[in-house]
């Protein structure tokens, strides 16, 4: 399974509901809370190609988008084949 990464911040509703699908799936990733650190949001704002809003997801060295993205990879039965390529 890829690495997945995920930035993210404490007090964000679509935060907490890419973390459930992922350990729903029960995918192993790393959480990065950029809250109000300006060195990680300036990270995750480059990785991102410009994405400022969180969640910021990556699978792989791959950029998905956020929480909406992720669901439609779901609902498009696409997600778990990124996961497992």
């Amino acid at each position: 399974m890829k690495p997945v990464t995920i930035y993210t911040r404490s007090m964000c509703p679509y935060c907490w509901r890419a973390v459930g699908l992922l350990k729903k799936k029960k995918v192993n990733f790393k959480e990065i809370n950029v809250g109000n650190n300006t060195a990680l949001t300036a990270e995750m704002t480059q990785k991102a190609k410009g994405g400022t809003s969180v969640p910021q997801i990556f699978i792989g060295d791959q950029h998905i988008g956020g929480c909406d993205d992720m669901m439609a990879l779901e609902r498009a039965g696409k997600l778990d084949a990124l996961l497992a390529a």
